[in-house]
């Protein structure tokens, strides 16, 4: 089966949201794998230049990418892993790019093959890791008839 990969500006340090991605990335099937790179210092411009190059730069071989990014679509959970399983079903590795506090460039988005907004909300990059992560155990729970997801239910 493909991996999942999320490959994030900034590092979790010990707290509840690196104990809540944990906790969903573990039980996620695949796994879901995490890389963590360096937050670049100086002008903002520059800043979301050179964390858009480190984060396309991780990429894994091949990968299908996912930016989250507040100008995507947002899909409600059933949609969510719909588009998930048509991701995985390609063969290939699926990451999910989260930039940091000055957002993504456009090289980034450029070569997304899907941006995924989490609504309209402003998230802390660090939160919407354990969001993401909490969203794609929901998807894979959903394909594969797991009752954690209650359709109809807030």
């Amino acid at each position: 089966m493909s991996a999942l990969h999320v490959i994030a500006i900034g590092r979790l340090r010990d707290g509840p949201e690196a104990a809540l991605f944990a906790r969903y990335a573990g039980r996620t099937r695949p796994r879901l794998l995490l890389s963590e790179l360096s937050e670049a210092r100086g002008a903002p411009a520059e800043t979301k230049r050179r964390e858009s190059a480190a984060l396309l730069a991780a990429l894994p071989a091949g990968a299908f990418v996912v930016a989250l990014d507040p100008g995507g679509t947002a899909p409600d959970s059933m949609e969510l892993a719909a588009l998930l399983e048509r991701w995985l079903g390609r063969g290939g590795p699926v990451a999910f790019l989260i930039g940091g506090a000055e957002g993504l460039d456009g090289t980034v988005l450029a070569r997304a093959d899907y941006a995924l907004s989490l609504g309209k909300l402003t998230w802390p990059h660090l939160l919407a890791r354990a969001m993401l992560a909490e969203q794609l155990y929901r998807a894979r729970s959903i394909a594969t008839g797991h009752p954690y997801h209650r359709s109809g239910r807030p």
